[in-house]
């Protein structure tokens, strides 16, 4: 069975490049194989690893909910299971799915057992299993992921970055997951007196702070020049953050 890794966050908190960093670490390390799928709307995780998607699974459900999308002889279930096979992106170390946003109203609903069928059988097929989810944690709450081994709410050093973190937190709570071990991090430091500062703030989401991610102009200077922040250097101080945090979970 696959471990079910989550993180979670509002937009601008450098949850996407942690989710990347996730990645290459358990690549590096051979620990297993690995479907990423991008549940965030505004979808680059397939940048920050360096894949090209083609189509996310938004447009392939709307695709299909015109009649004449769908070829003679098949039902709509089942051309919605084999357009979601043929959207998987693979690749030597990583293979992926991206979810995009929503087109219209009720974009997701008659899919959603169908898609959940879909990434439990997806989902025996490998290690590991991360999702890079919006604040909102709309897949977990329509329960498109189950299980979750490690939950990561990751928050940028700022007061209201950090009270938007618990409030994921009390949204796990509401929807009941089953997460196993959920875990804050705080990225963008710039120097322990930005964890002190925020201490109190931190200690009011109930949540273990696992560990920090300073700033790194290094990841700046990847995302300025659209390189993969998969290919940043193992002494890149992200990286090595990044890995500590991994190890600390026992990941």
């Amino acid at each position: 069975m696959a471990k079910q890794i989550a993180v979670a966050g509002k937009g601008g908190t450098g949850k996407t490049s942690f989710t990347a960093l996730l990645i290459r670490y358990l690549v590096k390390n051979n620990k297993g194989s690995i479907l990423a799928v991008d549940a965030d709307a505004n979808a680059n995780l397939n940048e920050a690893l360096g894949m090209e998607v083609e189509q996310t699974i938004s447009e392939l459900i709307t695709s299909t909910k015109n009649p004449k999308n769908i070829p003679a002889g098949m039902t709509q279930e089942t051309y919605i299971e084999y357009k979601l096979q043929a959207s998987l992106v693979e690749s030597d170390n990583v293979d992926m799915l991206v979810m995009g946003g929503p087109e219209g109203p009720g974009c997701y609903c008659f899919p959603n057992n169908l898609l959940r069928g879909y990434m439990d059988k997806l989902g025996k097929n490998y290690g590991y299993v991360l999702m890079d989810n919006e604040a909102g944690l709309e897949h977990i709450s329509r329960r498109v992921t189950q299980d979750i081994d490690y939950m990561f709410v990751v928050s940028d050093a700022s007061a209201r970055s950090i009270r938007s973190a618990g409030r994921v937190r009390q949204l796990v709570d509401t929807l009941k997951s089953d997460v196993k071990n959920i875990y804050l991090i705080v990225t963008k430091t710039q120097n322990d007196e930005d964890i002190a500062a925020l201490q109190g703030e931190i200690d009011k989401t109930g949540l273990e702070l696992i560990g920090v991610i300073p700033y790194d102009p290094l990841v700046a200077k990847y995302d300025l020049l659209s390189q993969p922040l998969f290919d940043l250097p193992d002494n890149a101080v992200a990286v090595q953050a990044v890995n500590a945090i991994c190890k600390k979970a026992e990941i």
